[in-house]
């Protein structure tokens, strides 16, 4: 008879134990070898005590880590999660290894429904026996003068289920009065979980009566294009997970198509995650979906309580829900049939996380989609360069959806020249065009959006007579403004002192941007004083739904102009707003990043779909003081490919994302003089170890923003075109930092593109 070989098991404990940042060796028993696999859930004996633990099992091996007589064995697989909690588990493990963060960030990310809120229960009291028992049973406790029994007792007879609020309240009745009432088998009191559903859910709740369901909705009428994507995507979904990159123009009608294969994916009886990037689009969607849906979506956002982001992926785990929208933390929602992830404006930089592990939505949701078998469609009308290059590759299929759903043509687009205004003496940030339109649409009873783009906000330094800003000799980025007047590369560390007066034109007209929403507001007042006007921003979104009380208000047109930063300009569907003026175009043109001219294309050309959304034609006033540049050139014309074109070339020629591959290794301490040393140390071992895989090494320099809350932060960059080397070089500096004790007190993770 052929001898069990014995295995073992590396498991890492319970994520709720931050401190225990390393793998313990199980004993694998001969009864759960055959179904046991890395990313298992399991039970474990840990500690002194030998307590019962939940653990991750990372990897299955022959080998003894050390004495076998000393290494405790596994209890039991936690089998009813398994299925769910295997996938997710497996998904850190890659996250882990993909962007350098330890197991324990990773699982912490991936499974942040661990963290557990206590239940809520709903309590009521039940009429055990018949109505005849009960009556001759309330004539013995009148008899006796039991008044409170009687009074419960009769309640009951009444209305054979009580809540408990009402019987402590209304008929003020104790514990101790109903207790012997259910030891004599008159009564029980039953016990049920409620979920704390989402404020947003709760209201269309209200509103709707009788909650609706996919199979009493009607299917939206498509037209031609969107119809075909529908088509191409659900006749090849038997056949294999699919990547699609669906690029419809602003108003083409996307969020139609998502509906219609989050209905094909639920009529297969699977479910569907829709990622969005701001919770200002929480409400309009939710909206949307509600009334295709019904009660079967739920949504996740950051303004949640951690009781109701709890209660979401618990719902999602017993199956009660099919669909979940929300931000990237979505994507980790517990379902246990996921059919599709579709990402809508997959473009959005909040896809990117800015917490350890510094994962990137997109890449994160196509490795789910590959472990669950499942449908992976982005949406975008302006795609980011990685995703459109990918559908050039043909790792995604692209589908077109080139013309507006409504019929209606995109809005005329005016650009002006910023340099030319000062000339004329108009100083105002209102340009003479602007104020003109803004007239115009308060006359004709219509609406507008002002943006004020204030991505790069003050960052960099610019000439307001000729447009020219000042730039690194060797990284072409901006140079960016610090305290001391210093103007300093983030990149590559040159620095030299600010400039009064124009190198190009000797103009003194030369500083950073310094106005606000608040002061646009109050500018705006003064010039139109008639005018309704909210702002959207972070001051006027405080409360729990800010964001979607401004909606609400300016969607039932009771207010003429709102104004506001990216919030208002992202997906957004107002058909009233005939206008929309974009304030200082340029602010992220020239912030100290390779990414800006497709973040700045990407915020004006999104901007300028909100206008002429219904029947009546749509203006855009674009103002910069950098008319010529080709991401403002192409926004104008509504220029995809164009822009593309222009922007992969500067890629491809200073090997930039996704022409090469691009790490950070962010660096922190609160000693400045201890991270000074150590990231010099970091920089030169990651020099020695790059000239083996063709690598460049960037830096060290300070990072945009040098010093938070007393802890002083630097970056070093890395730069090779294949991941898999880039990765090697990380997995090598990893190993290097855990081995010297130098950088014990040295913050360090890693960002990849």
């Amino acid at each position: 008879m052929k001898e069990q070989k014995i295995l073992y098991a590396d498991i890492i404990i319970d994520i709720s134990h931050s401190r225990l940042d390393q793998s313990f060796q199980y004993r694998i028993p001969e009864r759960l070898q055959e179904q046991l696999e890395p990313g298992n859930v399991v039970l474990v004996p840990f500690g002194r005590g030998d307590h019962p633990q939940k653990g991750y099992v990372l990897r299955i091996t022959d080998h003894a880590a050390c004495a076998p007589e000393k290494i405790k064995e596994i209890l039991q697989v936690e089998t009813q999660l398994a299925g769910t909690e295997s996938k997710l588990t497996a998904l850190a493990l890659w996250m882990r290894d993909r962007y350098g963060s330890t197991a324990v960030q990773a699982l912490r990310t991936v499974l942040p429904f661990r963290e557990q809120a206590p239940p809520k229960k709903k309590r009521q009291l039940v009429l055990a026996v018949s109505k005849e028992a009960a009556i001759e049973q309330l004539a013995v406790f009148r008899q006796k003068h039991q008044i409170a029994r009687a009074r419960l007792l009769e309640a009951l007879i009444d209305t054979p289920m009580l809540p408990m609020e009402l019987v402590t309240g209304s008929l003020k009745v104790t514990p101790s009065v109903w207790r012997p009432m259910e030891e004599m088998g008159l009564l029980t009191c039953q016990t049920e979980q409620i979920y704390r559903m989402p404020a947003v859910l709760k209201a269309l709740q209200d509103q709707t009566q009788q909650p609706l369901s996919g199979q009493e909705q009607t299917a939206i009428r498509l037209n031609p294009a969107q119809q075909s994507a529908v088509d191409t995507i659900c006749t090849n979904w038997g056949k294999r997970a699919g990547r699609y990159l669906l690029f419809g123009v602003t108003g083409s009608g996307k969020t139609a198509v998502y509906m219609e294969l989050i209905a094909h994916a639920l009529a297969r009886g699977e479910q569907a995650i829709l990622l969005i990037p701001e919770i200002s689009l929480t409400y309009q969607n939710v909206i949307r979906f509600y009334h295709r849906f019904g009660d079967r979506i739920s949504i996740l956002h950051s303004r949640l309580s951690q009781a109701e982001r709890y209660d979401q992926f618990e719902r999602a785990r017993s199956g009660e829900i099919d669909v979940m929208i929300g931000p990237r933390s979505a994507l980790f929602t517990p379902f246990q049939r996921l059919g599709i992830i579709i990402i809508d404006e997959e473009h959005e930089p909040s896809y990117k996380s800015e917490t350890v592990p510094r994962y990137h939505a997109r890449e994160v949701a196509q490795k789910r989609a590959e472990l669950e078998g499942a449908q992976l469609v982005l949406g975008s009308a302006t795609p980011s360069l990685e995703a459109y290059s990918q559908a050039e590759a043909g790792i995604y299929q692209l589908l077109s959806l080139p013309d507006r759903a409504v019929g209606g043509s995109l809005p005329v687009v005016h650009t002006v020249d910023l340099r030319q205004e000062l000339k004329t003496g108009n100083r105002s940030i209102l340009s003479g065009l602007l104020q003109e339109k803004l007239t115009k649409v308060l006359q004709e009873h219509k609406q507008a959006m002002l943006f004020l783009n204030r991505r790069g906000y003050s960052g960099f330094v610019s000439c307001r007579s000729c447009g020219e800003v000042m730039r690194c000799p060797h990284c072409d980025v901006s140079l960016s403004l610090h305290r001391g007047g210093r103007l300093v590369c983030h990149y590559c560390g040159y620095e030299t002192p600010t400039v009064r007066d124009c190198p190009n034109c000797g103009s003194p007209f030369i500083g950073g941007f310094r106005a606000g929403t608040q002061q646009i507001e109050e500018i705006v007042k003064k010039t139109f004083p008639q005018a309704r006007i909210l702002r959207m921003d972070a001051d006027t979104t405080k409360g729990k739904d800010g964001h979607a009380e401004i909606l609400r208000a300016f969607g039932k047109q009771e207010a003429d102009i709102l104004i506001g930063t990216q919030m208002i300009v992202k997906g957004h569907d107002f058909p009233g707003v005939t206008l929309v003026g974009i304030l200082a175009a340029d602010l992220s043109l020239h912030v100290s990043d390779y990414r800006a001219a497709e973040r700045t294309f990407q915020l004006l050309t999104q901007a300028a779909g909100r206008a002429g959304r219904g029947l009546d034609p749509g203006e855009v006033v674009i103002q910069t003081y950098d008319p010529e540049h080709y991401a403002i050139t192409c926004a104008a014309r509504q220029d995809y490919t164009g822009f593309y074109t222009q922007e992969m070339a500067y890629r491809r020629m200073a090997g930039y994302p996704p022409a090469g591959n691009l790490m950070a290794v962010h660096c922190a301490a609160a000693d400045p003089d201890r991270l000074s040393v150590a990231v010099e140390y970091l920089a030169k071992f990651m020099r020695q170890v790059a000239g083996k895989y063709q690598a460049q090494v960037i830096g060290p320099a300070d990072e945009p923003v040098a010093k938070i809350n007393d802890i002083y932060r630097k970056a070093i960059y890395i730069k090779q075109d294949e991941i898999k080397k880039l990765t090697a070089v990380k997995n090598l500096t990893e190993q290097y930092v855990e081995i010297n004790t130098g950088f014990r007190d040295i913050r360090i993770n890693y960002e990849v593109n």
